[in-house]
């Protein structure tokens, strides 16, 4: 769905095709930072275990 959003701005520069893009993008890079945030916190444990 990204990528069509992404497509559909790039041909018609529609700002709010590009505000929709955005929104839907969000929910991907908090998806992506919680799971970052759970492997630091996996090799912290690690490390208090040696």
């Amino acid at each position: 769905m990204i990528d069509f959003t992404w497509r559909l701005f790039s041909q018609t520069g529609n700002i709010e095709t590009y505000l929709l893009l955005k929104e839907l993008e969000e929910p991907e890079q908090n998806a992506n930072t919680s799971v970052k945030r759970q492997d630091n916190e996996q090799v912290s444990s690690f490390d208090t275990n040696m």
